[in-house]
């Protein structure tokens, strides 16, 4: 029997019909959407045995520093004919920039290097690496755990200008989700660590989210470390938060900065360790 007459005779026995579809889509099906949302990936990540997450934030637009290098070379190209091309200036201005950012994206994928080898071998999903699994960073740090054979998660979302899975997420540990707030919590879920790259709005939004739930005790104390000190002092100023009363001093204590993906690695694992609960137990 092939699959689409199994398929066709599912439908028939538990009443798949048009009526059955739209209904599933209706505001009062809402509930049954979220737990969908939720339990395709849950049901998944169980079955791979995957108990703990470090997850990566950052900017899906942070280049590889081949592609950025690439960029760079085609605008100069470009150049060659008109020196004083205005436009084409301001691109090779972005374009500079972008490969300075590029450094982000090696780093992440070094992060992913280094969770991938932390296993007792390739198989070993325990503690796994997470990811939104969009490209930029999110691609950067799926493409270290996937250099070193590692298995890693991203969880994807729909969006109107549709964002696609990287191809180096493991392609059964790859999800697609429709509702934002159930994506977060399939991010906090699991994890043991959160280790943010610069990123624009949407970074921001997740490291928020988790900095609140941690503050207000809705979830428990984790390392959240924030790559790259010079971009997140300009991105906001904690301190003036604290000095106007608006945060706690003890808030900023919350998380803490790394210069790069080894550094980062090493306040994760001294967390635990000084605690006496090390992330991993090899014997």
């Amino acid at each position: 029997m092939n699959t689409q007459k199994r398929l066709n005779q599912k439908e028939e026995a538990y009443g798949i019909t048009q009526e059955a579809v739209d209904f599933f889509y209706s505001d009062e099906a809402r509930g049954i959407r979220l737990q969908f949302d939720y339990e395709k990936a849950e049901v998944k990540i169980r079955e791979a045995g995957i108990e703990h997450t470090i997850v990566v934030f950052g900017s899906a637009r942070i280049k590889p520093s081949e592609e950025a290098l690439a960029d760079i070379r085609a605008i100069e190209k470009a150049l060659e004919d008109d020196a004083l091309d205005e436009v084409l200036l301001k691109q090779l201005d972005k374009a500079k920039k972008a490969l300075h950012k590029s450094l982000y994206y090696e780093e992440a994928r070094k992060l992913g290097q280094l969770v991938g080898k932390s296993g007792k071998g390739p198989g070993d999903c325990k503690v796994t690496l997470m990811t939104g699994g969009g490209p930029g960073i999110m691609e950067a740090a799926n493409r270290g755990a996937h250099d070193v054979g590692a298995k890693s998660i991203g969880l994807n979302i729909k969006l109107p200008h549709e964002q696609h899975p990287n191809p180096y997420i493991t392609p059964e540990l790859s999800f697609s989700f429709y509702y934002f707030g159930i994506r977060k919590l399939h991010f906090m879920q699991r994890a043991k660590a959160l280790v943010v790259f610069p990123g624009g709005f949407g970074t921001l939004d997740e490291l928020f989210d988790i900095l609140t739930l941690i503050q207000t005790g809705k979830s428990p104390h984790i390392p959240i470390i924030l790559v790259s000190r010079y971009h997140w002092d300009n991105v906001i100023n904690f301190d003036f938060l604290a000095d106007e009363g608006v945060i706690s001093p003890e808030d900023k204590e919350l998380f803490s900065y790394a210069e790069n993906a080894q550094e980062a690695w090493e306040q994760i694992l001294e967390w635990y360790e000084s605690r006496g609960e090390p992330l991993f137990n090899h014997d």
